[in-house]
């Protein structure tokens, strides 16, 4: 669950007096999070289903794809909320709703600055018990991917899902996509990054901050060829400059498509989810990577999680 908030005043100053650091994703207990709503003007917010791998997953759908969500929510309305917004985008998942366990739900407080930058506070509720119980393997083995959520490295019980998860991809010859999800993710849990990495994954997600920091460069020139060695394939976003992409022979650049950006919440999921659902015809033909660009601008001109792609 995550509230996408547009909120003009809300200045870097701002940010600053309620001790959030900006652009990043920070978790926080419940009080700290009610805290913080109640020091913002909640009245212009908005609430959508959300979450990183939530996202790319309904992306998916929408682009035509066929997706599977493992998920832990409780029983109350943000729980119903959340599951019903991935039943009316397609998404099956591991769920119902009758069986969830008491608790609070997760939720992401998501402020959006005058930049467009998004900065999260995040409040994990039962999500944080997300562990292998959740997993499907009859759904991982029927996939042609599976895609791992890097928030998860943060949770002891979340990073034992994501390495039972690779585990059985593996064993069942099911490619892995992994997306490093915020560079905070990156730079305090590394080590445990790094074990979810491993040997390699098919398919690496990630921005420009996020690839330097995991391979210890300054220059995105040295951190894309040390992602060779840990990825198959990857891609890095290089926000206004575009994409770079690694098709496990060439690089190829993804030139910006121009947009007056109102949200970059979720952008980065976006590109993932066209990724996933057209990078394997754009690998044979490479022309159609150029459709890759068109569709996290126009996620950009939204607050939340409210897209509808036009082919």
């Amino acid at each position: 669950m995550h509230w996408s908030i547009l909120l003009p005043k809300l200045t870097s100053t701002s940010l600053k007096k309620n001790e959030v650091e900006k652009g990043l994703m920070t978790l926080v207990d419940e009080k700290r999070q009610l805290r913080l709503m109640k020091a913002i003007d909640m009245k212009r917010s908005k609430m959508s289903g959300g979450g990183s791998a939530g996202n790319t997953v309904v992306a998916i759908n929408q682009f035509g794809g066929k997706s599977f969500y493992s998920c832990l929510v409780a029983k109350d309305e943000l729980g119903k909320f959340f599951l019903d917004d991935l039943k009316r985008n397609g998404v099956d998942t591991n769920l119902a709703y009758e069986n969830c366990p008491e608790g609070h739900t997760g939720r992401c407080l998501v402020m959006t600055s005058p930049d467009a930058e998004r900065t999260m506070n995040t409040f994990l509720g039962v999500s944080s018990f997300l562990s292998p119980e959740q997993l499907d393997e009859a759904a991982i083995k029927n996939s042609a991917y599976i895609y791992l959520e890097g928030y998860l490295v943060a949770s002891p019980k979340g990073l034992e899902a994501l390495k039972a998860a690779k585990k059985i991809a593996e064993r069942n010859k099911v490619s892995t996509a992994l997306t490093f999800s915020d560079p905070s993710m990156v730079k305090y849990f590394s080590s445990q990054m790094e074990e979810i990495v491993g040997a390699s994954v098919d398919l690496l997600f990630c921005n420009e901050e996020e690839a330097m920091i995991f391979t210890g460069t300054n220059e995105i020139s040295e951190a894309r060829e040390k992602l060779k060695q840990v990825a198959k394939r990857f891609a890095i976003t290089l926000g206004a400059n575009g994409a770079l992409i690694y098709d496990g022979d060439t690089f190829i650049q993804i030139e910006p498509y121009k947009v007056r950006a109102l949200d970059t919440n979720g952008a980065g999921d976006m590109f993932s989810g066209a990724s996933c659902t057209e990078l394997p015809m754009a690998i044979v033909m490479p022309k159609r990577v150029s459709w890759l660009r068109w569709h996290p601008a126009a996620w950009f001109r939204n607050l939340g999680r409210a897209f509808n792609p036009t082919r």
